[in-house]
């Protein structure tokens, strides 16, 4: 049998060394959720730890195997994000020195958490590749002890305490589904499930903006995008260590759309009441896009982050509405003299609709100077009632036109 560089024990023993630091999260059912993808979820809620992420779990792990010279040389981790909150929150309880390098496009409140927890940052390059490479010269450098996010053994142990958790409570769990960046936190929970329970199914999820472990499991060369909503996920070489448990127990990685990570963000606020970061919600983004492979099973997915710019969510969520045709554009056509507005409104009203928005356009694109058009951005309850909308308005004689996104 291959001898693989993370046991069992080993998780098991990060699991109680981390203990009473680090939160063990609800791991709940969602009877909403089941019934929406005819299988039965179970949600690990990482995103209610301290720093709203697993990374807590290896980053404690890895600063406890320290010596004390170490620790007072201090410490130094490159990241995206979330790796450099959890390594700055517990440098700082331990009295460790830390220094974060972290990419340039990194989200406002990731780099503002991790100062907050006492850290140095720096923001250097355009990629988690060319941070790390910057992050190793400042560790030589200075004789700091580098952190890795995802390639270490101690790292891989910690996260791996998440799938430990999730069978004590969930015993039943056909199968797993994990966020992969590196590849730390599918790799901890394959060596605990598959420990416990062999016959447990272990799948990844990716962007398909950056499926570096899917490439790399199937021997092509690595090519990924430049952006992903999903920025904890951005990530193009997966580690060594990661990758060799991978190859040995995970059962497949699945590849999922940029637009379903956004549905999967807006689809557990609206149904768990739970903010998630695009990497926390693609385990039910790969639910929605490859609903066939689980339905039937008892599933276990790690809602693995919950730190997302305030700006994009609000954004996801108003696309959200435009997506369920609960917020749509209609140009309509009225004769340009005195009242049309008025019973353009209550023809609107009297259907169902609430005006969000209108623009009244008089010059522009007009068939004729005895009429005008109005673009009206209108709530309403889904595609039906849109669809009855515009039956209305042409009903009472207005020319009605649904604009599409690109109009």
């Amino acid at each position: 049998m291959q001898t693989l560089p993370v046991t069992l024990l080993d998780v098991q023993s990060a699991r109680a060394k981390i203990a009473g630091a680090v939160e063990n999260t609800p791991c709940l059912h969602s009877k909403t959720l089941s019934r929406i993808f005819e299988c039965d979820v179970w949600l690990k809620f990482e995103n209610l730890q301290f720093t709203a992420s697993f990374k807590e779990r290896g980053a404690l792990n890895k600063l406890l195997s320290l010596t004390d010279e170490e620790k007072a040389r201090g410490v130094i981790a490159m990241s995206a994000g979330n790796h450099a909150q959890g390594v700055a929150y517990h440098a700082g309880r331990l009295k460790i020195p830390a220094t974060i390098v972290m990419p340039a496009y990194t989200p406002f409140v990731k780099v503002r958490n991790t100062e907050g927890h006492g850290a140095k940052v720096v923001l250097f390059g355009s990629t988690l590749a060319e941070a790390s490479v910057h992050a190793r010269e400042l560790a030589a450098k200075q004789r700091f002890v580098f952190v890795h996010p995802y390639d270490d053994a101690y790292i891989v142990a910690g996260q791996g305490t998440v799938a430990l958790e999730m069978l004590e409570v969930a015993p039943a769990l056909d199968a797993l589904i994990i966020p992969v960046g590196g590849g730390g936190l599918i790799a901890g929970c394959a060596v605990a499930a598959k420990g416990i329970k062999p016959s447990i199914e272990i799948y990844g999820v990716e962007s398909k903006t950056f499926p570096a472990m899917a490439q790399r499991l199937r021997g092509e060369a690595v090519h990924v995008g430049t952006e992903t909503i999903a920025e904890g996920l951005a990530v193009r070489d997966t580690g060594e260590i990661p990758l060799a448990i991978a190859r040995a127990l995970v059962h497949d990685v699945l590849l999922v759309d940029e637009s379903t990570i956004e549905e999967a963000i807006a689809l557990l606020i609206e149904i768990e009441k739970t903010v998630t970061e695009g990497a926390g919600a693609t385990g039910i983004a790969a639910l929605l896009q490859h609903k066939e492979k689980f339905k039937g099973k008892t599933v276990g997915v790690v809602l693995c982050g919950g730190n997302i710019d305030t700006r994009i969510l609000a954004s996801i969520l108003m696309r959200g509405l435009v997506r369920e045709g609960r917020l749509v554009r209609v140009r309509v056509s009225v004769p340009d003299v005195a009242g049309s507005l008025a019973k353009l409104t209550k023809v609107v009203g009297d259907a169902g609709g609430n005006i969000v928005d209108l623009e009244h356009q008089r010059l522009f694109g007009v068939f004729s100077v005895k009429s005008t058009e109005i673009e009206l951005t209108l709530e309403t309850r889904d595609r039906a009632h849109v669809a009855l909308v515009i039956k209305e308005l042409e009903t009472h004689g207005f020319s009605a036109h649904l604009l599409g996104a690109t109009e």
